[in-house]
């Protein structure tokens, strides 16, 4: 039998940066929090070969005195807490009082640092955790840090890093969390004496322009709100901007970067509908709360954190971003440097205005918080656009006959719309007209399918479903898994107006079906959404899985790009434009106009004067 031994000091402080110290970046990340502790307004971080030759940073903060060096680097010293109660008030980013320790374990360190009330420096070096002696040294007041040869001692974790461009991202990454959280101090990164990043103290906006690139900041739109003691600031990019990973989601919490699932989580819930699927938002968000209702000491790292009320966060995050979404025009416009290559949306207004959406007030859309429909109006479905155009359009509207030749479609009631004086489908497909700005783009489609979506997401909130009951039940038959999947969620096909039992075997007995899908068969429809049910094998949530079977029957009745309209049908579409929250994107997140300015088809047709 082993006896039980206590370790020895060096094997502690190498296990603890084992948990602390990834890589050069870990390093950097938290001796830039104790230099923010230390007040420095000021923050020079110097890296030669990736960081595993050097890594120095100097600040100006209130620096230490001679008598304090040795205990900077002992285990479990700090200056930021006192007692186990000061866990539960953390007010700085450092508190652990193991970083110094854990870096000197395992690199050449040295430490110089000058209080601003002495005449003199002090330094102190650590070798691979051997402790020197304190010596007098000059300097400027405020601490001057530098780790060569990271991971010298311990060769399995060197033996880990990658190359010196990989590394420097992670350092680059490392200080732009820390410099978004706190603008009011300058940074400054070299990389093998070269200047990198220059970062004055100054407007944050600017600053995430600056790190971030000017087509990050001149699409976000400001979000600010309060609710007791917790605030939120921040920006949000446009839709229309959208990233394959949600690594450009900045949170700082109290001036810490921290990665929450639950608030990742909000800010894609609060883009649903408006982005393409496996796409993710851009954000930028300072959260404000009592320290005592956030425990940061989760992980050694800091990055994770536990709330007393998460769920109060969440639905702040949430009605937050989403209201700024409904009191903006997010219609794509054409940048001028998009012509020709991509279409983007250039910054967007911050108000409801044009083809934006009629300026209704801010209401957060959630499918179980149900909000009353502008007018009570029948659905349209292909077939029945005749129906569709008789709710919509106000009695006796003009309706221009189409031009000889039966191509040329206009619609003088869409006016009142956009501002113009009609419209024109072009390949069966788009719709044109104009607007206050110059020239609209719509996607007959899209624009269908999200006025389709957000109907048919009113009467199932409200119950009010139109179903009819089938003279001869349809039997449709399936695989025996979607065939379980099916009648497992039965309540939420009723819900939807379908009625759904078991017929024996695999085959499923369909009794009612929505009015709205007369023409669309219950065989088809079936299929595709248990096809859907059985895509993640986890259980969904009950309101994620029927929104997303909304957005599957809304895309089914829809009329489709290809279908000719009539000059009343395309006048009642673009009409009933205005009626819808989100118009400016169909349920998948696709945008369903874009909008040409005067000025850019000026440009193009190199138009420099008012003639």
């Amino acid at each position: 039998m082993t006896r039980i031994e206590r370790l020895s000091q060096s094997v502690v402080n190498k296990i603890a940066a084992g948990e602390v110290i990834e890589r050069p970046a870990s390093v950097v990340k938290e001796l830039l929090e104790n230099a923010i502790d230390a007040g420095a307004t000021r923050i020079d971080v110097a890296i030669e070969q990736g960081g595993s030759q050097l890594v120095r940073i100097a600040d100006n903060g209130h620096g230490i005195t001679a008598e304090q060096l040795p205990l900077a680097v002992a285990s479990h010293a700090t200056s930021k807490i006192r007692q186990a109660d000061d866990l539960f008030h953390v007010e700085t980013l450092g508190f652990r009082g193991e970083a110094l320790a854990s870096i000197a374990e395992i690199s050449q360190f040295v430490i110089r640092s000058r209080a601003h009330d002495q005449m003199e420096g002090a330094q102190l070096e650590v070798a691979g955790g051997v402790v020197g002696e304190v010596i007098p040294c000059g300097g400027t007041p405020g601490t001057v840090i530098e780790v060569r040869n990271l991971f010298f001692n311990t060769p399995v974790r060197r033996k880990f890093l990658r190359g010196v461009q990989t590394e420097m991202g992670h350092i680059t990454e490392a200080l732009t969390r820390i410099a978004l959280a706190h603008d009011e101090v300058h940074f400054t990164l070299r990389h093998n004496e070269r200047s990198l990043i220059d970062l004055p103290a100054g407007d944050w906006r600017s600053r995430i322009t600056t790190l971030l690139g000017h087509d990050i900041g001149e699409v976000l739109l400001p979000v600010e709100s309060v609710e007791g003691p917790i605030k939120l600031r921040g920006y949000v990019a446009d839709p229309s901007l959208s990233r394959s990973h949600n690594r450009m989601q900045y949170v700082f919490l109290n001036g810490r970067f921290i990665r929450d699932r639950s608030i990742l989580h909000a800010i894609t819930e609060s883009y649903r509908g408006l982005m393409m699927v496996g796409r993710y938002p851009v954000a930028f968000l300072r959260l404000t709360i009592p320290a005592d209702a956030v425990d940061v000491n989760v992980h050694p790292t800091k990055l994770e954190v536990r709330f007393v009320d998460s769920g109060s966060i969440y639905g702040q995050l949430l009605a937050t971003i989403r209201s700024r979404f409904l009191t903006t025009d997010l219609t794509a416009r054409v940048r001028p440097e998009a012509m020709g290559s991509t279409m983007e949306a250039a910054r967007p207004s911050e108000h409801v205005a044009g083809v934006g959406g009629g300026g209704e007030p801010a209401r957060q859309i959630r499918l179980d918080l149900p909000h009353p429909p502008p007018t009570p109006l029948p659905l349209p479905t292909p077939s029945a656009m005749r129906e569709f155009v008789a709710a919509a359009a106000p009695a006796g509207s003009p309706a221009a006959t189409p031009e000889p030749g039966g191509e040329t479609r206009w619609a003088s009631p869409t006016a009142e719309s956009y501002g113009g004086s009609g419209a024109l489908q072009i390949h069966n497909r788009y719709l044109v007209t104009e607007c206050d700005e110059g020239v609209v783009v719509v996607d007959q489609h899209a624009l269908h399918e999200r006025i389709l979506y957000e109907e048919l997401r009113e009467r199932v909130l409200k119950g009010s479903v139109e179903s009819q009951r089938l003279l001869v039940p349809e039997t449709v038959t399936l695989s025996p898994a979607e065939a379980a999947c099916v009648l497992e969620h039965q309540d939420l096909l009723a819900q939807m107006g379908i009625e759904v039992q078991s017929f024996g075997g695999d085959t499923i007995l369909v009794s009612s079906y929505p009015a709205m899908l007369a023409n669309l068969g219950p065989c088809e429809l079936l299929n595709q959404l248990a096809n859907h049910l059985l895509i993640d094998h986890k259980a969904p949530e009950r309101r994620d899985l029927l929104d997303e079977m909304l957005h599957t029957v809304a895309c089914k009745a829809a009329i489709k790009a290809g279908d000719r309209l009539a000059p009343e049908e395309v006048a009642a579409l673009l009409q009933r434009r205005h009626l819808v929250q989100d118009a400016h994107h169909c349920p998948h997140g696709r945008p369903t106009a874009l909008i040409f300015t005067r000025e850019e088809l000026d440009r193009r047709f190199k138009r420099t004067g008012p003639s």
